[in-house]
């Protein structure tokens, strides 16, 4: 099998929209195989994001009190309940074909959870999965689990979208404006939080890419900006 290549873009801040039109746009390469896998890292303004099962209810400000506070308020086709995207959280949207050999979607999702799990052990903090729910945890099984990474994923045609979310520094008082991912009971960390200090940014982005790369097995090609996407009819 010839050997598979991740290009892997540093995008920056860029609006929810737009990035989101961006995946749809690449997906539509990836199926006709007009690019390879792609992961595109960056991060977003604040936005808070609706999936598929997600409860009105877990908005803790109705949504106008909310675009007034400059935090836009998405509804999208991804699974997963509410989630918060801002400055100094890195996002992951993994653009990959999971044919011929990886069409396993609990696989895929470990596989970001691992990414993550990873990352934070770079920087000498321990995360963990936790039975039950999606995501990386800080002391999954202690007194004070707290979530530091998201996972909500689509997948069409075995082609994927969305991905991960990283908390490495961002507003943690905005995570107070919604029930996180539908949780209840379990709070919310950052990796600048549980070093009291702010890591550096592109170490944690590279790393991500990094990891990322090696769990799907694949030789990483970096790139800064954004990519052009090929005209697929």
């Amino acid at each position: 099998m010839a050997e598979r290549v991740l290009d892997v873009w540093r995008i920056g801040r860029i609006d929810y929209d737009d990035a989101l039109e961006l995946q749809r746009a690449l997906v539509a390469a990836r199926t006709a195989g007009a690019i390879e896998d792609t992961l595109l890292l960056l991060e977003h303004p604040p936005t808070i994001t609706l999936g598929r099962g997600a409860k009105e209810e877990h908005l803790l400000l109705d949504r106008d009190a909310l675009e007034a506070q400059g935090v836009h308020v998405r509804d999208i086709g991804r699974g997963g309940d509410v989630t918060y995207h801002g400055p100094g959280q890195l996002v992951g949207y993994p653009i990959i074909d999971l044919k011929p050999d990886r069409r396993d979607v609990r696989k895929y999702v470990a596989s970001l959870e691992e990414t993550m799990i990873r990352v934070a052990a770079d920087h000498g903090v321990v995360a963990e999965r936790l039975e039950g729910f999606n995501g990386t945890w800080i002391e999954p099984h202690g007194f004070r689990p707290r979530k530091i990474g998201a996972v909500g994923v689509r997948i069409s045609r075995w082609v994927t979208m969305h991905g991960f979310a990283f908390n490495i520094d961002p507003n943690m008082g905005h995570f107070g404006l919604i029930v996180p991912c539908g949780i209840q009971g379990k709070g919310v960390a950052s990796l600048a939080g549980e070093l009291d200090a702010s890591p550096e940014w592109r170490a944690v982005e590279t790393a991500a890419g990094e990891h990322f790369a090696e769990i799907q097995e694949s030789q990483i090609r970096w790139h800064d900006g954004r990519p052009e996407v090929p005209v697929v009819s």
